[in-house]
């Protein structure tokens, strides 16, 4: 079992920064690829930034270069620097990780429980 944990989000000023964390524990071979998600209210959930295995980034076009997603493979933990935030960022920040299982080495999709991040105005 693979559990994936976001922490960090919260309550910013626009033009303020935030780094969200997602750490993935249980039983992880490895990790493949990992992504960031978000779900403005009333709208659908959107692809923000992923990265590979081998630290290949890609972003959302509304958040480049304010964003940057990083990863600390010995941690198991992917992270979301986020800069210059507007309120229009305001959303629930979800993590999804493409997780190799130790027991099958089999690759399996996970997403964690989402963080909150609200940019004021």
């Amino acid at each position: 079992q693979v559990q994936l944990v976001e922490s960090g989000g919260g309550l910013v000023q626009a033009g303020g920064s935030l780094r969200l964390s997602c750490a993935a524990s249980g039983s992880i071979f490895s990790i493949n690829a990992a992504d960031w998600y978000r779900q403005a209210p009333g709208k659908q959930r959107e692809l923000v930034a992923a990265i590979t295995s081998a630290g290949s980034t890609n972003y959302a076009d509304s958040v480049k270069g304010r964003f940057t997603i990083s990863r600390d493979n010995a941690k198991n933990t992917v992270y979301l620097q986020m800069n210059s935030l507007k309120p229009e960022d305001t959303a629930v920040y979800y993590c999804n990780a493409i997780v190799v299982v130790t027991t099958t080495r089999l690759e399996y999709s996970y997403w964690g429980q989402g963080t909150r991040v609200t940019v004021s105005s």
